[in-house]
């Protein structure tokens, strides 16, 4: 949950805070990508977040909360139905801020805040510590067939052979 800041708010109270920061994720929702000043937007960037998560469950009781947010029905049916499946295997980060430069009236540093859509590659846990402990003379050995051993055997000569011939040719 976002922690509560003390001191001015953005432009207003807190209930005007609350209420701006729902407007701007229902934009954000809606054409997936808005232009705002970076406060704003790092701002929102918690509470769309959490829109989204409750939006990844899709029961009932999140479709409800985040209407108790976003109070427009169409724009909730969006983030459940579109983009919450977009992000279903993405563990956090649903949101991309770009920085912009500067608003030409007041040189408020703007930002371009975007959904992150695209599909996940899931990253393969490794467990090096593990593997590192473990001694080679303690994996299991499966017997192979006899025709196989007899096989590598045959290599095997083959290659000390050549080995030795090598050896006895650069003396």
């Amino acid at each position: 949950m976002p922690t509560p800041t003390k001191g001015a708010r953005l432009g207003g109270g807190p209930a005007h805070e609350r209420l701006m920061l729902a407007n701007l994720a229902a934009s954000l929702f809606t054409h997936k990508s808005i232009k705002t000043t970076e406060t704003r937007a790092k701002r929102l960037r918690p509470v769309a977040e959490r829109l989204i998560t409750f939006a990844k469950k899709g029961d009932l009781h999140a479709r409800r909360r985040v209407l108790a947010t976003i109070g427009d029905k169409t724009v909730v049916h969006e983030l459940f139905t579109e983009i919450a499946p977009q992000v279903a295997l993405r563990e956090g980060g649903y949101t991309r801020i770009t920085k912009l430069g500067f608003r030409k009236g007041d040189n408020a540093s703007m930002v371009q805040m975007e959904l992150v859509l695209e599909p996940v590659t899931p990253k393969v846990k490794r467990s090096f510590a593990k593997a590192a402990s473990k001694p080679a003379a303690a994996a299991p050995v499966a017997e192979a067939p006899a025709e196989v051993v007899v096989e590598d055997a045959a290599v095997e000569a083959d290659v000390v052979e050549d080995d030795v011939a090598a050896a006895e040719e650069s003396k």
